[in-house]
C-alpha cells in the first residue's frame, strides 16, 4: 500500500501525488482516481490503496472516484477543511481502521457512497464542517457520522424539511408538523444523540445545523440609551447600554443584527438539553439583581468577576431553575459589532455572539444570511468563557446560599442515588451475562462458545448531574475499564480494542493512563476464539458511579424556523 494518491488538477495532466513530510497534501481543485498506477503502465491500479495522511485545503473542489482509502493493516486519515470540498462516489471505499475527517470550513459530499460503519465519516473536534448527502441516499446514514459539534451542518439533497421531532432516540423530520413521507428518520451514534438542530430548506436542499441556543426570551429588558427596553422590541440600530468591565465603565453601543426564533420543549432529555428556560428569580444573584424574574436559554452567561459562566452551571433547583411550565417560548438575540456585556433586567449578561449559526434565525420573518467569519469565545469573546469548577462552584454555593431568602420551595427534586452499576454483558443473539464473581478491582464474567463480541452493559451518569451542575461534563458515563482479560484454555489473551480503537461504538474517548469509560453499552470484540470453547472474560473497573436511580427518557427538543 502506498502513501500517494492519483490526481488530475482541473486543466492539468494527470500524475501520482506522493506524501511531503509525512503528508499528501492537495491544495487544488481536480479529480482524484486512485492511488497508484501499476508498476508497469501509467493505469490507476485497483488493488492499491492510500495510506497515511491525505489533507485538502485551500478553497479546493476535488471529486474523486475508484478511492481505496487505508487498508485494514495500514490506515489513512483524509482531512477536508479551509474551504475545501471532497465529493465520493459509490465507488470509494474506506477500511474499517480508516476516516474521513470535515474540519472547519470543510465540505464532503456523498454522492452515493454510503457506509454501515460508524466513525468512517467524523467531524473535527473544532466543529464547522458540512456534511452533504445526494438526493436517493437516505437519512439513515447520518446514523453513522460521528462528532457531530456546535456549528457542524449536515444537507440532505432533495428533501424539504423545517423541523423535526425526536422520540425514543429516532429522528424524525417534518414539514408544517407533519412527518415526511417515505426514508425521512435517522438515528445518531451514541455519543451524538440528543444533539439538537436548526432545520431549514433553501432550494430544495435541508440544512441541519448543529445549535447552542444562547440567547434571552420575550419580555426580558435590556438597558439601552433610551431605557429599559423589551428585548422583542429591539432594532437594528437601537444604541444599547454596554459595561465596559475592564475601564468599568458604561458606554452605548449600536446594534448590528436582532433575529428570533420558536423553540418546542419535549421533556425527555436532561434539563440543560431538552431546551428548558432557566428562570432566574427576582433577587436570586443579590439584592435588586435581577429586580425581576429573568428568563433565558441554559447556554446564555451571566457575567461575574471578569468571567462569564453559562446559567446551566448555576441552577439550583430553587432560585434558579429549569421553569418546565413552559413548554415552547420565542427566543431573541441582540447583536453588537463587538461581543459585549450587557444587561438584562438588572444582571450582567452577554450579548450574542455569531458562532456560525445566525443564518438559521429569522428576522421580521425572513431568513437572514449575513457574511463575515464564524467568531469563536477565544478570539472575540468581550470576556473569557470559564467553566473550571474552581471558579463556579464558590458562584454556585453563593447563590444557592441565598435561595432559601428568595425562593421557600425547592422546585426540583434530586433523584435518588445508587452506586449499584447493574453491571453485565449482553451477547450479539441478545443472551444477558450476569458476573460470576469479583476479585479486588476485576468482575468475571463466563463467556459461552462461539461468542465473537458482547456489549458491556451497565447504568448511567452524568458527573453534572450527580456531583453538581458547577461539573462541566455531561457525558454520559458507566464504567471506568482498564485491562481485559479473557482466559480461555490453556491461553490467557489480553483484550485492548476498547484502548486502541477510537471510533469503538458505545464508548467515551480514551482516558490517560490506559482506561476508557463506557457510555452504557461499549461494544467489545473478543478476537478470534477456539470453537466450542468456555471463556472468562475479567473486566477491571476502575470507577464508577454514583447513578440516578430515575428514569431516563428518549425525547427532546424541536426547533423550527
Amino acid at each position: 500500500m502506498v502513501a500517494s494518491v492519483i490526481f488530475t488538477p482541473t486543466g492539468g495532466s494527470q500524475s501520482v501525488v506522493s506524501a511531503q513530510n509525512g503528508a499528501i497534501t492537495i491544495d487544488n481543485s481536480g479529480t482524484i482516481a486512485g492511488a497508484a498506477y501499476y508498476a508497469a503502465f501509467p493505469i490507476p491500479d485497483a488493488s492499491q490503496a492510500t495510506t497515511g495522511s491525505v489533507s485538502i485545503i485551500n478553497d479546493s473542489d476535488v471529486t474523486a472516484s475508484t478511492w481505496k482509502i487505508g487498508t485494514s493493516s495500514d490506515a489513512a486519515v483524509v482531512t477536508v477543511s479551509d474551504g475545501a470540498s471532497l465529493s465520493l462516489d459509490n465507488t470509494v471505499t474506506v477500511s474499517s481502521n480508516s476516516k474521513i475527517i470535515i474540519g472547519n470550513g470543510g465540505t464532503v459530499v456523498l454522492g452515493g457512497y454510503a457506509t454501515t460503519t460508524v466513525g468512517l465519516i467524523q467531524f473535527d473536534e473544532g466543529g464547522g464542517g458540512t456534511i452533504e448527502i445526494a438526493a436517493g441516499t437516505t437519512p439513515s446514514i447520518i446514523g453513522y457520522i460521528t462528532n457531530i459539534k456546535e456549528n457542524d451542518t449536515i444537507i440532505l439533497n432533495g428533501l424539504s424539511a423545517d423541523g423535526y421531532t425526536y422520540v425514543n432516540g429516532v429522528y424524525t423530520l417534518t414539514s408544517q408538523g407533519q412527518p415526511i413521507s417515505g426514508t425521512s428518520s435517522f438515528q445518531l451514534p451514541e455519543a451524538n444523540e440528543g444533539t439538537t438542530f436548526t432545520v431549514s430548506t433553501i432550494n430544495g436542499k435541508t440544512y441541519l445545523r448543529t445549535l447552542v441556543v444562547v440567547c434571552f426570551l420575550r419580555g426580558s429588558m435590556v438597558r439601552t440609551a433610551q431605557g429599559e427596553v423589551a428585548v422583542e422590541d429591539i432594532c437594528i440600530g437601537d444604541e444599547v447600554t454596554v459595561y465596559d468591565w475592564q475601564a468599568q465603565a458604561e458606554v452605548n453601543r449600536p446594534v448590528v443584527w436582532v433575529g428570533t426564533k420558536k423553540a418546542f420543549v419535549c421533556p425527555g432529555l436532561p434539563d440543560d438539553k431538552a431546551g428548558y428556560p432557566v428562570r432566574v428569580l427576582k433577587d436570586a444573584i443579590s439584592d435588586g439583581v435581577p429586580y425581576e424574574d429573568l428568563l433565558i436559554t441554559a447556554e446564555h452567561c451571566l457575567f461575574f468577576d471578569g468571567k462569564f459562566v453559562p446559567v446551566r452551571m448555576l441552577v439550583n433547583g430553587r432560585s434558579i431553575f429549569y421553569d418546565k411550565s413552559i413548554t415552547s417560548y420565542d427566543y431573541y438575540h441582540v447583536e453588537t459589532e463587538q461581543h459585549s456585556v450587557i444587561t438584562a433586567n438588572g444582571v450582567l449578561t452577554e450579548s450574542y455572539l455569531d458562532t456560525g449559526n445566525r443564518r438559521s434565525f429569522g428576522q421580521s420573518g425572513n431568513v437572514v444570511a449575513l457574511g463575515g467569519r464564524a467568531k469563536t469565545w477565544a478570539q472575540d469573546g468581550n470576556a473569557p468563557l470559564d467553566v473550571r469548577r474552581e471558579f463556579v462552584e464558590p458562584l454556585f454555593q453563593q447563590f444557592d446560599a441565598r435561595a432559601s431568602k428568595v425562593c421557600s420551595e425547592t422546585v426540583s427534586e434530586d433523584a435518588p442515588l445508587t452506586d449499584d452499576a447493574d453491571l453485565h454483558l449482553v451477547t450479539d443473539t441478545g443472551t444477558v451475562i450476569r458476573k460470576t464473581r469479583e476479585a479486588n478491582d476485576r468482575v468475571m464474567f463466563m463467556i459461552p462458545a462461539n461468542v465473537k463480541s458482547v456489549r458491556i452493559v451497565s447504568r448511567t451518569s452524568r458527573p453534572s448531574d450527580v456531583i453538581g451542575p458547577f461539573v462541566d461534563d455531561r457525558r454520559n458515563l458507566g464504567v471506568l475499564i482498564g485491562d481485559i482479560t479473557l482466559f480461555e484454555e490453556s491461553r490467557t489473551h489480553r483484550i485492548t480494542a476498547h484502548l486502541k480503537t477510537e471510533t469503538l461504538e458505545g464508548w467515551s474517548n480514551p482516558e490517560k493512563g490506559n482506561m476508557r469509560w463506557t457510555a452504557g453499552r461499549g461494544l467489545l470484540p473478543l478476537g478470534s476464539r477456539p470453537s466450542n470453547s468456555i471463556a472468562i472474560l475479567a473486566l477491571q473497573i476502575k470507577a464508577g458511579g454514583p447513578y440516578k436511580l430515575a428514569p431516563q427518557n428518549n425525547a427532546g427538543l424541536s426547533l423550527t424556523a
